[in-house]
């Protein structure tokens, strides 16, 4: 890995952390405790995947070896669908910290993750199926999510809230979820090999 590379693997890890850690102190204040925060903020899909994002670019950074090509295009994909649902259908304005947190998390950290991919990663083809595979994250956390919802109450997101949803919504929203990251893993996938024969 390039130097340029790895410092740049270096800054996205800083920034998805201090964005992470941006949004801690603003979830704090709904919250008796650092350990009720962390617990609060571990229900949503974007946390835990700006998580990846710091251990992925920070690990990277760290040792000097990028990320296998197959691992950081499935990242690539998670992190633009939160980008993707959040602007499209979760959006709230914001000001101050929670601003900042929200764009750093939503915006910021899914367009340089999308940046470092498309300069620096390896031109390793992806099989066909990685599309396929890469509906392992999104399938268990909607499992995750709507298990803990169901059992403390309180639902991440309104499209797996079975206080109004039955369950043929909650299977209709959970199969055209997998759809949508299936057809946007192909179009990654897609980009990936158009990007190789440039």
């Amino acid at each position: 890995m390039t130097g340029t590379a790895r410092s740049t693997a270096a800054l996205i890890a800083l920034l998805a952390l201090a964005s992470l850690g941006a949004q801690f102190i603003v979830s704090s204040a709904d919250n008796p405790g650092p350990w009720a925060t962390t617990w609060s903020m571990a229900r949503y899909f974007t946390i835990l995947t700006n998580l990846m994002v710091v251990g992925t670019f920070g690990l990277a950074a760290l040792t000097g070896r990028a990320p296998r090509s197959f691992w950081l295009a499935g990242l690539v994909l998670w992190v633009l669908i939160v980008g993707l649902v959040y602007h499209l259908l979760l959006y709230k304005p914001h000001t101050g910290l929670a601003f900042w947190a929200d764009h750093g998390l939503h915006t910021a950290v899914p367009l340089v993750t999308t940046a470092w991919w498309i300069a620096f990663s390896r031109t390793t083809p992806l099989p066909v199926l990685a599309p396929v595979v890469w509906l392992w994250w999104p399938f268990c956390y909607f499992l995750y999510a709507t298990l803990r919802g169901a059992l403390d109450g309180k639902y991440a997101y309104f499209f797996i809230d079975l206080d109004k949803l039955s369950l043929m919504d909650l299977a209709r929203n959970f199969l055209g979820l997998l759809v949508a990251f299936l057809v946007a893993g192909y179009i990654l996938w897609g980009l990936s090999r158009l990007a190789r024969r440039a």
